[in-house]
């Protein structure tokens, strides 16, 4: 996706050689017509699955989710990282370990959001490791629904999460791959 790609190469900050910063645009500020663009791609590449729920991660995930979701016509559930009071009954849950915070935190999703007749589009920001995802896929396994597959924003080519992915069956769409961050230097595949 070339408008993300300009975007990225204007806005985007190398912070070292595995970490690249696009919190102007897309995890802290939104751009808001970048987002409904990147809903409008996801969405697309997904439209003729049957997706009846687009699932993601809270926070920086809702955004992108939701502009696909609106795409595709159907409701979008996310996970939420501290199980609210308000949370009872059936939960499905995950460990899922941030390696940008460094800390394990468990994520939670109401059974009355997933059903084992839905076919689920996980929806993320970032794929680096996987762990959000792999969690999210997780979730999905525990509700019986039917994964259709994942639609990534920014893919960090060079770390291992998206091939783990691919090497269990899963479809894995990611918007933009990057190669390498080395040398401060932000190379696509």
């Amino acid at each position: 996706m070339e408008l993300l790609k300009q975007k990225i190469r204007e806005h985007g900050i190398v912070v070292s050689d595995t970490v690249l910063k696009v919190d102007s645009f897309l995890n802290h500020q939104l751009d808001p017509e970048l987002i409904l663009e990147i809903g409008k791609e996801i969405a697309n590449r997904f439209k003729n699955d049957g997706v009846t729920k687009v699932l993601t991660i809270e926070a920086s995930g809702i955004a992108v989710a939701l502009a696909a979701a609106m795409e595709l016509k159907v409701p979008v559930v996310f996970a939420k990282k501290n199980k609210p009071s308000t949370l009872q009954g059936q939960i499905y849950s995950a460990l899922v370990h941030s390696f940008t915070k460094n800390e394990d935190v468990t994520i939670s999703v109401s059974a009355n959001y997933l059903k084992p007749s839905d076919r689920v589009l996980i929806i993320d920001d970032f794929l680096a490791m996987g762990a959000a995802s792999k969690g999210l896929v997780e979730i999905v396994r525990q509700s019986k629904a039917r994964l259709v597959g994942i639609g990534i924003v920014i893919e960090k080519g060079f770390q291992s999460g998206g091939q783990e992915l691919r090497n269990q069956g899963i479809r894995v769409e990611s918007l933009v791959t990057v190669k390498s961050l080395a040398s401060g230097q932000i190379e696509f595949c």
